[in-house]
């Protein structure tokens, strides 16, 4: 498993239209929960849960991690992402600049943290949960913010402010089977030079802008080859 180095891409992101919840027609929703289970079975013991949190956790090869509540109606995130500050930092990137709420810094990890709240979804469960046990829920509660990523074949769960977690479609046929995928700008904004952060690839990337209107943002994309 290894990081791959990719250059400047475009890519088109599409939020695919419809269908609350999972119901027989929706072929994006259904095929979103196969495809991220896949994901977790692949990464086997890279997936754990952790009870302080009541979130589930999938860490990276290089040990980013995405995170996802099992109740959106409790106390805790919905979601969060964690990355390491250190090539942000090296990029210029003063951290009492980023806004407290959205980007939370542990000094004694050198880790950035960004929570999200989704929903107030209550979820319950028959027996002992799963990690897919809890991303169905997700998929059939807040269906809005599951997309196709036509381009690269990919599902992604938006997470707010421009950033988003996605997955491949079919990981045999995909050399980016997972993509971590950030809103530069607040980063920007607190000094970062997106050309100088490495590890990261700084993308100009295509997003609906509602009725059929695509406009082009940047992002930081952070993808993996699990195979």
């Amino acid at each position: 498993m290894k990081l791959k180095k990719l250059a400047v891409i475009t890519l088109t992101l599409t939020v695919a239209a419809g269908l609350a919840g999972c119901s027989q027609t929706d072929v994006v929703g259904k095929t979103a929960i196969t495809s991220f289970g896949a994901v977790t079975n692949k990464l086997e013991d890279k997936v754990s849960f952790d009870e302080t949190k009541n979130h589930w956790v999938l860490v990276s090869p290089t040990g980013e991690k995405f995170e996802w509540s099992k109740d959106f109606s409790s106390s805790v995130s919905d979601a969060s992402v964690e990355f390491d500050a250190a090539p942000f930092v090296a990029a210029g990137l003063s951290i009492e600049k980023l806004v407290t709420d959205q980007y939370v810094y542990d000094q004694a990890t050198d880790k950035i943290v960004m929570p999200f709240e989704i929903a107030q979804n209550k979820f319950s469960y028959s027996g002992d949960a799963t990690p897919i046990d809890t991303f169905k829920q997700i998929v059939e509660t807040n269906r809005k913010n599951i997309g196709y990523h036509a381009e690269l074949d990919h599902y992604g769960l938006s997470l707010g402010n421009g950033n988003t977690f996605e997955w491949a479609k079919d990981m045999a046929k995909n050399d980016k089977d997972i993509v971590f995928v950030l809103n530069p700008l607040p980063l920007i904004e607190a000094g970062v030079d997106p050309s100088k952060v490495e590890g990261w690839v700084f993308a100009k990337v295509k997003v609906s802008a509602g009725k059929g209107k695509m406009v082009e943002e940047d992002k930081f994309l952070k993808p993996f080859n699990l195979n």
